[in-house]
């Protein structure tokens, strides 16, 4: 996909900023952080809560209560395009335009970004991945999402924050994605797993609620992304042992319906130690639209 990166810097080394590297994890932080971090003028926090079967009630959740200060992106308009033929229910956003998005709630170079949802990392996990694509490291995860915030008692409000001044300037890492034409060219190869990260039943082929046509890619592996997490949507102890069977592969390519959940396995992943993970971003969504699945 290498027009993505058209006209935009690429780096292969973003830094890490100290504030990330204060963290037990830089790739998640637990509510107990953010609550002594809330008011760091150089921590922004957004809310990706989102639901594909009502797609107003993220948004609406958000104007009743959110954790103070945090902005909102939606799923739809903000971190995806709109849908084409082909490229899956959630293409990737236009960078540029997510760009300018984030330099409005506050995002720089210098920013950590907190993102959170109330769906086990679900859609949180997409502007993670992002955040990270467009070459930005200082991300992490909320552990618990908005529930494990508001366990706690920690402050949340109903008043959206004003726009900020930022300046956020992607660097896009484009060989950490890939299309249907390099799925179809590499999925058989030794060195290449092929992941599904969707429910057992979605991946088997008996259930499918979303896309047209049931199954999945020949040749992948099962990992459901809801693995990732306990039912409270904390982050379980053992990433590492759940990948050992792809552990030694040169690529991990990881799928779900549309690019979204995928980024949960991808987060994973990394906890574990695994650099070698590549979205496959239209997903089983693009892939059933060439209406040629098995």
């Amino acid at each position: 996909m290498d027009q993505l990166g058209k006209g935009l810097l690429r780096t292969t080394s973003p830094k890490i900023s100290d504030k990330i590297k204060t963290m037990p994890n830089p790739h998640i932080v637990s509510a107990n952080w953010l609550q002594e971090h809330l008011h760091d003028p150089q921590v922004v926090v957004v809310d990706c809560r989102f639901s594909l079967m009502d797609i107003a009630l993220g948004r609406k959740q958000y104007q009743e209560s959110h954790v103070e200060g945090a902005y909102y992106l939606d799923l739809n308009l903000d971190l995806s395009s709109p849908v084409q033929k082909h490229g899956g229910r959630h293409p990737l956003p236009d960078f540029e335009q997510l760009a300018t998005k984030l330099s409005q709630i506050g995002v720089t170079s210098e920013t950590t970004v907190v993102v959170y949802d109330d769906s086990r990392f679900a859609f949180a996990s997409r502007l993670w991945w992002l955040l990270r694509y467009m070459g930005h490291e200082r991300v992490a995860l909320l552990d618990g999402g908005f529930a494990g915030w508001k366990a706690k008692n920690y402050a949340t409000s109903s008043e959206i924050p004003h726009p900020r001044v930022g300046k956020f300037i992607p660097q896009l890492q484009t060989e950490w994605v890939v299309d249907i034409e390099t799925v179809k060219a590499r999925k058989d190869l030794p060195a290449v797993v092929l992941v599904d990260s969707r429910e057992g039943d979605r991946y088997r082929g008996e259930r499918e609620p979303i896309d047209p046509i049931a199954g999945h890619i020949e040749g992948a592996v099962n990992y459901p992304w809801m693995e990732v997490t306990n039912e409270q949507g904390f982050v379980t102890a053992n990433q590492s042992d759940r990948w050992q069977e792809v552990k030694n592969a040169q690529e991990v390519i990881v799928y779900c319906g549309s690019g979204v959940t995928a980024c949960v396995n991808l987060l994973s992943l990394k906890l574990a130690g695994i650099e070698t993970g590549k979205l496959y971003a239209g997903s089983w969504s693009d892939w059933c639209s060439y209406l040629d699945p098995i």
